[in-house]
């Protein structure tokens, strides 16, 4: 019987003595490699597997390893596979803030505010400059009524949005500057302290792609002059993010939607999913990478750290109702191959030769299939 073959009822073997052995290649999904070590724990004084380990013993045909033992079960469930990156943990977007007020700067934020839609972002000689809430056009212009444009809709949709006015006066997607606008603009003008005009002169507002921000930078000096088309401010939304550098042979192992786990620097660990996948490939150090971010599931639980370092274990393959038996319990066989050793109710002992599939390594298990093999089979593995 070759080495690759399972014992019959009649012909079983001595079992091998346990050795440390090198894990079976792993199965890819998508193109990705998960390169994570896995080690096969065996007893000190452990010999090497040199013989056919399925031949019978000539003394006894239930003669067990020599190696310490103890017992673990053949289970039956989900795996997953995963593989382990270093990620960054801040907050999603970074979006410079520039002025077109003339004047001296008299208020700037400190870095760490956060600034809603409709709230002053900053102050040139005194006056309020306002952050709203809009991506489609930069300020360039005076608007005032009867103008028409992206930038007008832009200004609509925001007014809506501050319930300056209601949808049925003003269309968010009109890209007119109405007499609604008009008088929706006045009362936001009043609330934040300018003249109330009803006309948006070039530098009173700020439109930028989020609903509130958050300052993580300035460029610009409280007392120094307010240059037009100066950067005077980072800003990031507020929203929770973590940023992966991945290898970038590996994009095709990850996609949209791939389950993760992010492990904080205190310790604590937080579920995540990932919301995009870079496609444009970037040198970093000597490796050329892209760019994976992450949305946490629960962003209260990640803290209020920016730039933190993370582990992210991102899970790249799931099998279910899978035959699974600890990695230590891997045998590896002189002719190639692995196998594992049952053990009965009587205390005989049986080697069954099995194949290998997707390694959890966050539970220590491997996905296993060989004749012979069922659920809740006692199974022996090295002594703890």
């Amino acid at each position: 019987m070759s080495a690759t073959q399972t014992p019959t009822e009649d012909e079983e073997a001595s079992p091998p003595e346990r050795q440390s052995a090198p894990p079976p290649a792993r199965r890819k999904r998508r193109g990705l490699t998960a390169v994570v070590v896995v080690a096969i724990v065996v007893a000190a004084g452990a010999g090497v597997v040199v013989a056919d380990p399925f031949k019978k013993s000539e003394k006894d045909s239930s003669a067990r390893t020599s190696a310490p033992t103890g017992l673990a079960k053949v289970t039956q469930g989900s795996l997953s596979a995963r593989t382990l990156e270093n990620g960054t943990l801040g907050y999603a977007g970074s979006y410079d803030v520039v002025n077109n007020a003339k004047g001296t700067i008299t208020r700037l934020p400190a870095v760490g505010d956060v600034i809603s839609q409709g709230e002053v972002l900053y102050r040139v000689s005194g006056k309020p400059v306002v952050m709203l809430q809009g991506a489609a056009e930069p300020v360039y212009r005076d608007l005032a009524y009867g103008a028409e444009g992206s930038d007008v809709r832009q200004l609509n949709a925001a007014l809506v949005s501050l319930k300056y006015a209601t949808k049925t006066q003003i269309d968010p997607d009109s890209d007119y500057f109405s007499m609604q606008t008009f008088y929706a603009l006045k009362e936001l003008q009043e609330d934040v302290g300018l003249k109330e005009t009803g006309e948006l002169s070039l530098g009173q507002a700020v439109f930028l792609p989020a609903e509130e921000v958050r300052v993580i930078k300035s460029g610009a000096v409280r007392g120094g002059p307010a240059g037009q088309g100066q950067n005077v401010l980072q800003v990031s939304s507020t929203k929770r993010q973590v940023t992966v550098e991945l290898n970038a042979s590996q994009q095709t192992g990850v996609a949209v939607g791939d389950k993760v786990t992010v492990t904080l620097p205190n310790g604590k660990s937080t579920d995540g999913e990932v919301s995009s996948v870079g496609k444009v490939a970037k040198q970093v150090d000597d490796k050329t990478t892209i760019e994976v971010q992450i949305k946490p599931k629960d962003p209260k639980a990640t803290g209020g750290l920016d730039q933190a370092p993370v582990q992210v274990a991102i899970v790249s393959d799931t099998v279910k109702d899978v035959l699974s038996v600890p990695v230590n319990a891997l045998l590896a066989l002189a002719g190639g191959g692995y196998a594992v050793e049952t053990v009965d109710a009587g205390g005989k002992h049986k080697l069954i030769s099995v194949r290998t599939g997707i390694f959890d390594d966050s539970e220590g298990k491997v996905e296993v299939s060989g004749a012979g093999l069922e659920v809740g089979q006692k199974i022996a593995v090295p002594a703890s």
